[in-house]
């Protein structure tokens, strides 16, 4: 692993990825096995477990894992490993009930139609959906897109080793953009990177992402735009849209040699503090030492504050990541100070005002946030210039010109500063 960080709870990354002719004699064995369908977010935890992203473990949870992550944090089954955020598989209770322990099953996405795994049932149990829920989105509001998924899923969860097949449509939807731990480790040795600061993005870059790069390459070797190219939310923009005007952005405004830009195959668990935990872990597998925490890192609607994120890196054990956060404070564009700033370092404290055509009225601080920007494009309403380069307004402005049906975004307090820090 050469002067990177170790992958987590391990010397080596774990893939579980079979390639050649163990790969096809799996596939030929998996032909006789009963099916289990798959959720798209349990595709893209398959393949994460597949690649070493989820690094160590072997495969989905089982019961006395699944409470102890919950609850502490904690996966017995590991002597006591740090884990965020439950990794489950779950099936419906007549299918469950059809399998025996120790029998092999192939796990299917429905959606493309993909043999992606299989896997050896150890275990079969039935979970408190809303014990998960509360404890890790700490809501059970079905408003809540990650509690929603949870609670829809089927009842009986099964566990067990896996063996994965294959990496869905990612490589090749996504090629030159999707990236296993291993390259990228290779790519951050190869750049004579140490230290690697993990951009988190499920949106195109605005002023305030950008400044958060910068300052993170200010203090390590390079920064790793690493960007989800699972399935959102309705209302966020798709992930080739972004690639775009994130490519838009660095091309013109970042050195070449202190950035780089992957994706990576999850869903988004909108899951706040617990789930920047689970960024920060699986970040550590691609070779990353930090990992930037901004303002409402994961976080969606009011359901967490600001900087919650930011504070559950403190209620952890100290040894529980090798990977540290970069806790950044609320970025905005200060028209007093004429630039970029932090409520670290800009004394102007007045909102400022732009009216309907995108013209600033007065005041200092122009909030920049990823729901605000898709509101006002959506709305087909003028951005500001000081919100985002104009190259990556030029992307987005052609996306929803072309946008036959718009959603409704709704504005929430971290997105216009109307909470309390």
């Amino acid at each position: 692993m050469g002067n990177l960080v170790s992958p987590h709870g391990s010397k080596e990354l774990k893939c579980l990825l079979l390639e050649g002719k163990a790969r096809d004699d799996e596939v030929k064995k998996a032909q006789g096995m009963k099916k289990v369908p798959l959720t798209s977010r349990e595709t893209g935890d398959l393949i994460m477990l597949g690649i070493g992203g989820f690094t160590p473990l072997n495969g989905f949870m089982g019961q006395e894992d699944w409470k102890g992550v919950c609850d502490s944090y904690k996966m017995p089954s590991k002597n006591g490993l740090f884990w965020p955020i439950p990794i489950t598989l779950s099936a419906e209770k007549t299918l469950a009930d059809s399998l025996k322990i120790g029998e092999e099953v192939a796990l299917w996405d429905t959606e493309t139609n993909t043999l992606m795994a299989t896997m050896k049932v150890t275990e079969k149990y039935t979970i408190d959906k809303k014990h998960e829920c509360q404890q890790v989105f700490r809501t059970v509001d079905m408003a809540h897109p990650g509690v929603k998924m949870v609670m829809e899923q089927a009842d009986v969860n099964l566990a067990g080793p896996v063996k994965v097949l294959s990496e869905s449509y990612f490589p090749e939807q996504f090629k030159g953009l999707y990236q296993r731990p291993a390259d990228a480790r290779k790519m951050f040795a190869e750049r004579g990177w140490t230290t690697v600061a993990a951009l988190q993005l499920r949106n195109p870059m605005h002023g305030s992402h950008a400044y958060l790069a910068w300052v993170a390459i200010e203090v390590c070797d390079g920064v790793y735009i690493h960007q989800l190219v699972g399935n959102l939310k309705p209302g966020d923009i798709p992930a080739d849209v972004r690639v775009k005007a994130i490519d838009a952005l660095i091309n013109k405004y970042f050195r070449k040699e202190r950035v780089a830009m992957a994706g990576y195959p999850l869903d988004m668990r909108y899951g706040g503090p617990r789930e920047a935990l689970l960024h920060a872990v699986f970040r550590q597998n691609y070779g990353c030492s930090h990992l930037i925490v901004g303002r409402d890192h994961a976080g969606v609607g009011d359901y967490y504050g600001p900087f919650d994120a930011q504070k559950i890196f403190h209620e952890i054990p100290q040894d529980a990541l090798q990977l540290k956060p970069l806790c950044m404070d609320w970025t905005f564009y200060c028209y007093e100070c004429g630039t970029m700033a932090s409520m670290k370092t800009c004394p102007h404290e007045s909102k400022a005002v732009i009216d309907d055509n995108g013209n600033y009225k007065g005041g200092a601080r122009l909030l920049l946030s990823g729901t605000l920007l898709r509101k006002l494009m959506s709305e087909g309403k003028p951005v500001p210039p000081e919100f985002s380069k104009p190259e990556v307004i030029a992307v987005l402005k052609e996306y929803y010109d072309h946008l036959d049906k718009k959603v409704e975004i709704k504005l929430h307090g971290a997105a216009t500063g109307d909470v309390k820090k």
